[in-house]
């Protein structure tokens, strides 16, 4: 040690108090930054505390992240699943005008309607709404009224959608109440139009999801059946036309070809014959024995 240069040992004890410094500057300045922002929060409205209270202890931006959605395994006892059931039904019958009654039976049994319907000379088309509990039912009903050409059917699960979209639905109108319930606790007009832009903000998020769930609750409380009824496969809308039909359009077309012709010669008489004759008259004036054009023209030429 006694041997060592006095630069070396000063280098080192400088190296130890500057890595000490260094280690506990950090949390001194932290704590420094934390303590100014604590200062700047109680000057302010604690809004995270507020969506924290409405929303039972967890702020907005937890909500956000593990909003209360179950996956399709984990749904509790009292959550069903959500199903979209949809078929596609086509029936073959001798004539499809004649099933308008009973298929308009089966619907009032049913408690059923129709949300669109198509009407062709040899073809119907219905988009029948029903109970999703008498979905089955009916669909068995249905296919028994003619010969079956196609019959298909989809089941979707929108469980986790569903509840996804009635948690978020409660958790704003929750936090909208307790923000309209805040207002009274503004201090001036600044606090009061950031709450009331919040609550319009809110307002907006509520109506959208909203609609998105009644949609889907909509889906989910009434399938769809698309019908397809088809007449023969060899009915043809052409007939031979009789004899009588055949002179009725004779007849018909000699008419037509009269009635032409008189409007026409009604057309000539009309404006034929004046025009003929106002063309005579201004000839007789300008080239005829007057001869306007004719006296004008030596006039211009020195002729007498």
């Amino acid at each position: 040690m006694k041997n060592l240069p006095r630069s070396v040992i000063l280098f080192s004890v400088l190296f130890f108090f500057g890595a000490c410094g260094g280690r506990y500057e950090a949390p001194a300045a932290s704590m420094l930054k934390m303590s100014g922002a604590a200062m700047y929060n109680d000057t302010q409205f604690d809004y995270e505390e507020v969506s924290a209270s409405a929303t039972g202890g967890r702020s907005v931006h937890t909500m956000a992240a593990d909003s209360s959605s179950p996956s399709l395994g984990e749904l509790s006892v009292e959550q069903t699943r959500k199903l979209v059931k949809m078929a596609d039904l086509s029936l073959r019958v001798e004539n499809p005008e004649a099933m308008e009654t009973p298929l308009t039976e089966l619907m009032g049994k049913y408690d059923a309607w129709s949300s669109s319907t198509g009407i062709y000379e040899n073809f119907r088309n219905y988009s029948i709404r029903v109970p999703s509990p008498l979905y089955d039912s009916m669909l068995t009903e249905l296919s028994g009224l003619g010969k079956m050409l196609r019959r298909t059917e989809n089941t979707e699960d929108v469980s986790l959608r569903y509840y996804d979209l009635e948690s978020r639905l409660a958790t704003k109108k929750e936090l909208l109440r307790t923000y309209q319930g805040y207002l009274s606790k503004a201090n001036n007009i600044d606090e009061i139009m950031t709450v009331e832009s919040r609550i319009a903000d809110l307002q907006q998020e509520i109506d959208w999801t909203g609609t998105q769930f009644r949609n889907l609750s909509n889906l989910v409380d009434y399938s769809t059946i698309h019908l397809e009824i088809v007449g023969p496969a060899n009915a043809s809308s052409y007939s031979e036309p009789t004899l009588r039909e055949k002179l009725s359009g004779l007849f018909g077309s000699f008419g037509r070809v009269i009635s032409s012709a008189l409007v026409v010669l009604m057309g000539i008489i009309i404006y034929g014959i004046p025009a003929i004759i106002i063309l005579i008259l201004l000839f007789w004036i300008l080239f005829g024995r007057i001869g306007l054009l004719k006296k004008l023209w030596f006039l211009v030429a020195g002729k007498k």
